[in-house]
């Protein structure tokens, strides 16, 4: 993974500036190769220096600033960076909204999504007469995308919850509560309190990964560390984890871009409606 760019300020106000200015935006545009890219601006107390980087969940290119940075530098260091931004985001995979025709793995077998606007229902799996997989949808076409997510979270939370559960019985731990959301930094989490949270995502990816993180958070319950403890426990819950691990280390990027559109609602609500290059994004 390239490491993200520094940069220390030569100027600096003689005020520290903490937190953002009232004044100040919240983005700034870059142009590269006649493509505009949104950078959102970010200033962080402990920051020394620059640096940019690039959330391959959301495709967010951020620009922390240190307290004492300038926007006209901030400006400065991002254009200078222009070509590593599109460079970087071009790698990323392109966004799979969902959407009648579209593709998308459930379970990690590929599934076609077709509108059933006339059919009672909801949201249901079916073969067609080719044997392919369909993700079948009821009701009107502007609900879709939003009926597909919830039947994905209701899936996940469902094998989660088994399978969580499932792990927790085998070394006698207590489970709270088991939450399911769409976590950007992490595939899951483990609070001292015995609450579990998963990324809904995860019912994209083959079993076998769904139930390694499954027991990683499981395992957390009695080990709330990565300690050599951990992983022999870990191991003994899920011996088939490294397969798992290289899987999500290959693939696991992928699975955030679907359900992203094209219209920037995968970026924060405060940016969103920005115009901006979306073929780039």
């Amino acid at each position: 993974m390239a490491r993200p760019f520094r940069w220390t300020p030569t100027a600096m106000p003689l005020r520290a500036l903490l937190y953002r200015r009232p004044t100040e935006p919240q983005a700034i545009e870059v142009y590269f190769d006649r493509a505009v890219y949104l950078i959102r601006l970010r200033r962080h107390r402990q920051a020394r220096r620059y640096t940019l980087r690039i959330q391959a969940a959301t495709r967010e290119v951020i620009l922390t600033m240190p307290p004492r940075g300038s926007l006209k530098e901030a400006r400065g260091f991002a254009d200078k960076h222009g070509g590593w931004i599109a460079a970087r985001l071009k790698r990323l995979p392109e966004a799979a909204p969902f959407a009648h025709g579209s593709e998308l793995p459930l379970r990690g077998l590929g599934h076609r999504i077709v509108h059933r606007p006339n059919s009672r229902g909801t949201v249901w799996t079916e073969r067609d007469g080719n044997g392919a997989r369909l993700l079948c949808v009821a009701g009107d076409g502007p609900h879709l995308a939003r009926r597909v997510g919830d039947f994905l979270k209701r899936e996940a939370k469902r094998d989660l919850e088994a399978a969580s559960r499932d792990h927790a019985g085998q070394i006698g731990a207590a489970i709270k509560r088991i939450s399911v959301r769409d976590q950007n930094s992490r595939w899951g989490s483990c609070s001292t309190t015995g609450v579990l949270s998963f990324s809904w995502r995860l019912i994209l990816a083959p079993p076998f990964v769904l139930q390694y993180l499954a027991a990683h958070e499981v395992a957390h319950l009695i080990e709330m560390n990565h300690s050599r403890r951990f992983w022999r426990l870990l191991k003994r819950l899920c011996p088939d984890m490294q397969r798992a691990k290289i899987w999500l280390d290959v693939h696991g990027t992928d699975l955030h871009r679907y359900g992203e559109t094209e219209d920037g609602a995968h970026l924060p609500r405060s940016l969103r409606g920005r115009k901006f290059n979306n073929r780039d994004f």
